[in-house]
């Protein structure tokens, strides 16, 4: 018996000419807005963030509304291209985050970290569910349960965001820092439960939730945990040695993509977020015995200069920051991002005194941690494909994402210019320098866009 096999129209030329003319004019605008940026001492994610704001509802589609139209056309046809080579640089964005995690200070610090990420989870989570039940209906979307939106605001609330940290701490020289790795390690543990809890919420606006539902996720996460420090920690130790072995170039690099994607996809048919599964793959990655992580410096390179801003700005077009004009809306778009700002920081400040850190490192702790970049981005998209958020309120989660970011630096150098460097600490930044600039005869590149 055979099956006749279907022929699959290509994508239609008008779609891919608007594609590919979107991708370019985006890159552009991401690469002048956050060197930008950059010169004026913030990172680039808000200038990335800004090239999409510019081009879409907020700017262009007043300015020029045809334009605007005709680059940017608001069909789920279009967009959906659009967003899929975003995520693509997510994913590897996240996983690449991970590779940065020092596994040796993870389980010496383990315990203080876990005291860190349980303050500076619970206290936002809950100041912020409170506070979505507060929140007037005009910021919810139509046929949304207030219940379900009220604790999505409140996971909003209390998750960081991993690349955009890692890339703030290695663009101010402090990755390698005790308390740097401790703000890495503590967000690791907020995001992980956040994911599990945005899972959780994503089938209550869905499908409803019920007892056997929860336990069944927490069942999945706790398999997907022991699977990576078991079978997956192996699996990607021999992908990645062989890679380097074998002295084929490039094979290193698809073979991180390749572990990545497929981590991601195994995390997302489990029903939790893709970009867990990349996290998890790339700490797995860093963690590697006799592999050199220098051989991934052209993948760093592509994901920090093409697909992580093109993923902002595409980020930036969903934004309409015209609808914060009301009065009422940006009244209420003040107190989330208040609330967000004081619970993160009480919450890890707290932690950070509670497990024998001194004030200046609880600080720098708190600072750290508030920084919402992509991750923040990232869940309200998913809060607008669950139903669940208005354009104002997705408006506001983002602009509470780039303000924090804003804020991470000067409140870090503030607080880490009153913590003495130990002579461990300078190793550890010596190590991290030699594994992320390859051995080369000419002048070592700039490594401020390092995520």
């Amino acid at each position: 018996m055979s099956v006749a096999a279907s022929v699959v129209e290509p994508l239609p030329s008008h779609a891919l000419m608007v594609l590919l003319l979107q991708v370019g004019v985006l890159l552009l605008f991401a690469l002048l807005l956050g060197r930008l940026a950059e010169r004026l001492g913030m990172p680039a994610v808000v200038g990335e963030l800004t090239a999409g704001v510019l081009l879409g509802p907020s700017l262009l589609f007043h300015v020029a509304p045809g334009v605007g139209n005709w680059l940017f056309p608001q069909s789920t046809e279009h967009m959906h291209l659009l967003d899929a080579v975003g995520q693509f640089g997510v994913i590897l964005l996240v996983g690449f985050s991970g590779i940065h995690l020092d596994l040796k200070l993870v389980r010496r610090q383990g315990a203080r970290a876990a005291g860190v990420g349980a303050a500076g989870l619970l206290v936002p989570l809950v100041l912020g569910a409170g506070l979505g039940f507060l929140l007037p209906a005009q910021l919810r979307a139509p046929g949304a349960d207030p219940t379900v939106f009220a604790l999505f605001v409140g996971v909003v609330m209390c998750v960081s965001a991993i690349p955009v940290i890692a890339r703030t701490l290695i663009d101010m020289k402090l990755i390698h820092r005790d308390v740097g790795q401790m703000i890495l390690v503590a967000v690791t543990i907020d995001d992980a439960v956040g994911w599990v809890l945005l899972s959780l919420i994503a089938a209550m606006a869905t499908t409803g939730l019920y007892a056997g539902e929860v336990f069944t996720t927490l069942g999945e996460v706790g398999l997907l945990i022991l699977a990576t420090v078991t079978v997956g920690r192996y699996l990607v130790g021999a992908a990645m040695r062989a890679s380097a072995r074998a002295d084929v170039p490039g094979l290193p690099v698809v073979t991180a993509v390749v572990l990545m994607m497929l981590s991601a996809a195994g995390t997302h048919a489990l029903g939790l977020e893709a970009a867990l599964g990349a996290f998890l793959c790339g700490i797995l990655i860093g963690g590697t015995k006799e592999f050199d992580t220098a051989s991934l410096a052209p993948l760093n390179t592509t994901i920090m200069s093409v697909l992580a801003p093109l993923f902002f700005a595409t980020a930036g077009l969903r934004m309409d920051l015209t609808s914060l004009v009301d009065p009422e809306v940006a009244l209420w778009g003040m107190a989330v991002f208040a609330v967000a700002v004081l619970g993160k920081f009480l919450g890890a400040f707290l932690g950070g005194l509670t497990t024998r850190m001194n004030r200046w490192e609880s600080l720098a702790l708190g600072a750290g941690i508030n920084a919402r970049g992509v991750i923040e981005v990232i869940i309200a998209l998913i809060g607008v494909r669950l139903g669940l958020l208005t354009v104002e309120m997705y408006s506001i989660v983002v602009l509470m994402a780039v303000l924090t970011s804003l804020m991470a630096p000067p409140l870090l150098r503030l607080a880490m210019n009153r913590v003495e460097l130990t002579a461990e600490e300078e190793l550890r930044g010596h190590r991290f320098l030699s594994r992320t600039r390859p051995a080369q005869t000419s002048p070592a590149p700039r490594t401020t866009a390092d995520p």
